[in-house]
């Protein structure tokens, strides 16, 4: 199976008055299709970088991101993108804020009514449809803040540090809820983490970064087994 997402030789230098910083170096590795793939590092190691990069928001000092065969030059419209904050619009409702994105799209909000409030349902948010973001829990708001990225049924879901913010306990059942969502959508997931735990638990394979310039130290297999999740090492992809 050919990957989804390609990552050739990624290099990335901010410049910053006289001075360069680098934030990756010859970052290669790809995701294929339907994997949730997990990038875990230290703070500043060039993760998010590299997430906005995929996303077209920021543009490559060199290589090439490449997705479904085709080069990142731009902004992306085909995926769905959930940040640390769920920047939801205090005066929308959870409903409206989830249809906001269709509204943004020029698409046909009644035509996609239904559809957001079976995301909300799937995200464990029937009965709140109605609530302003001020009535919802910080892992409630996430959930509609998934919803909306997944209304316009991206093939591509790009999650950069979702639950950084939420407590440990709310990180916990949101991790098993998100598992359960990409088990019944079927979504490839590019997941952006500080944390070795939620990196293991929610990934198909984990990418290993460096801290800054951001390389890729490793990139480790989770094999799902009968007596829980076990992790064992790839052959090396890219340093």
């Amino acid at each position: 199976m050919g990957n989804l997402i390609e990552y050739e030789r990624v290099r990335k230098i901010y410049n910053s008055g006289s001075d360069e910083v680098t934030a990756l170096e010859e970052v290669s590795f790809g995701v294929e299709p339907g994997e949730f793939v997990t990038v875990v590092g230290r703070s500043g190691c060039g993760k998010s970088t590299l997430l906005k990069i995929t996303a077209g928001l920021l543009s490559t000092t060199g290589g090439t991101v490449r997705i479904a065969g085709n080069p990142v030059i731009g902004p992306l419209t085909n995926i769905g993108i959930v940040f640390q904050s769920p920047v939801l619009l205090a005066w929308r409702k959870a409903l409206d804020n989830v249809l906001l994105q269709i509204e943004s799209r020029g698409l046909n909000v009644a035509a996609y009514r239904k559809k957001a409030l079976d995301l909300l349902e799937l995200t464990g948010l029937r009965g709140f449809e109605n609530k302003y973001p001020s009535e919802l829990s910080g892992g409630m708001q996430q959930r509609v803040s998934i919803s909306r990225a997944l209304i316009h049924d991206p093939h591509l879901l790009l999650m950069d540090e979702p639950f950084g913010a939420l407590d440990a306990i709310t990180r916990d059942e949101m991790n098993l809820e998100l598992l359960r969502i990409w088990s019944e959508s079927k979504k490839t997931v590019l997941f952006i983490t500080h944390s070795i735990p939620e990196a293991v638990f929610l990934g198909d394979r984990v990418v290993v970064m460096t801290p800054r310039p951001g390389k890729v130290a490793e990139i480790m297999t989770i094999e799902l087994r009968a007596s829980g999740r076990a992790m064992t090492r790839a052959p090396m992809e890219s340093r």
